[in-house]
């Protein structure tokens, strides 16, 4: 091999960025913008335990998929699990990996040779030694992984709008991705990396944060630095830096090159405040608080006789009338006790039901 040529090995096999570029080059794509090449740094220099929160089409799966590819250039021994929310949306991400290995020429060393593993879910890499677990896998977040073993694990949109529209539907995926950790490998390189979108306040995301795991997310917006504690410290410091260097940034697009100001205006009319926020902004602070308006607080609670009640009430939702009952409503939402109940009763004149849209 050429002096030249082993510079170039060595530069792709310590430089995840520029491994990206030469990929983006050979699938005649532009150049990764910034915010692009912002996530790949994090998935190469990142802790082990981390969530890549991206707003929608920023192309986090793509830049995943060559960041697995990545791996296993560097260690052709790498195993990856891909965890999606349903079986095709994780057999899609093997699937564009697999072709790659056919499209880009410095990959072709990697192509799974005759009799190993070469399906659409699951395939080795050419100098893989024989292992149950093949070097790519996809499954579905229901599927059986246990006796799986892998040193990358990426669970790419776990969390959809059809499974986790419930409380107890969110606690199942929080359930199932307990499961990583029998299957990650005790080795110094082992890590699992999430990749999503909010679909609720009480995202499975929100709840991952709690074991450890690094969080860091990229708005199509740059927010105004006073609401960056909406976020709770995991804004991408790429965007808080440049929001609070330059005002004049705020509420513009940090993806120009792809999304105009116009073109999010557009979304979020379509999408509306809430889907907006979520979708493209990864704000949870208001998204099942708009989505299911009735709350408990908004109730007033109390001992009643079966036929008269006190003529006037005044609802508050003051903490020395909070009620200690079990509640099933959203994080943070409680019973609470009239401030003040007229003396005079009267007998019932009717009865109101209000369903929650």
């Amino acid at each position: 091999m050429k002096q030249r040529e082993k510079e170039l090995e060595h530069r792709l096999k310590t430089d995840f960025v520029f491994f990206l570029t030469v990929i983006w080059k050979y699938k005649k794509l532009p150049k990764p913008t910034p915010i692009q090449i912002d996530i790949a740094k994090y998935l190469q220099h990142g802790p082990k335990r981390k969530i890549v929160m991206a707003f929608r089409g920023v192309g986090k799966s793509w830049i995943t998929v060559a960041y697995a590819l990545w791996r296993l250039y560097c260690d052709p021994q790498t195993r990856v699990l891909v965890v999606s929310a349903s079986s095709t949306r994780s057999g899609n991400f093997t699937d564009f990996a697999r072709r790659l290995l056919e499209e880009i020429p410095f990959l072709h060393f990697l192509r799974p040779r005759k009799g190993q593993r070469d399906t659409k879910i699951a395939f080795d890499v050419g100098p893989a030694d024989s292992d149950d677990s093949p070097s790519i896998r996809s499954v579905g977040i229901k599927s059986q992984i246990t006796g799986s073993r892998a040193d990358l694990i990426i669970a790419d949109d776990i969390e959809v709008t059809n499974n986790s529209e419930t409380q107890l539907a969110r606690e199942k995926i929080a359930e199932a991705v307990k499961e990583f950790d029998a299957v990650l490998k005790p080795n110094k390189e082992a890590g699992i990396t999430y990749l999503g979108t909010p679909q609720t306040e009480m995202s499975v995301y929100n709840t991952l944060s709690e074991r450890n795991y690094s969080v860091r997310v990229w708005t199509a917006l740059y927010p105004d630095p006073s609401e960056f504690p909406k976020w709770k410290g995991r804004l991408a410091p790429f965007i808080e830096e440049k929001a609070s260097n330059n005002l004049a940034l705020v509420g513009r697009t940090t993806e120009p090159r792809r999304f105009t100001d116009s073109n999010l205006a557009e979304r979020r009319l379509s999408y509306g405040t809430s889907g907006f926020g979520l979708q493209f902004m990864l704000d949870t602070s208001l998204s099942d608080a708009e989505r299911y308006p009735l709350k408990l607080a908004d109730l007033m609670a109390m001992s009643l006789d079966l036929k008269r009640a006190p003529i006037d009430l005044a609802w508050c939702n003051s903490t020395d009338k909070v009620i200690d009952v079990p509640t099933l409503g959203l994080d943070g939402d409680r019973f609470y006790s009239p401030m003040w109940m007229d003396k005079e009763m009267a007998e019932y004149t009717g009865s109101v039901m209000f369903i929650d849209p």
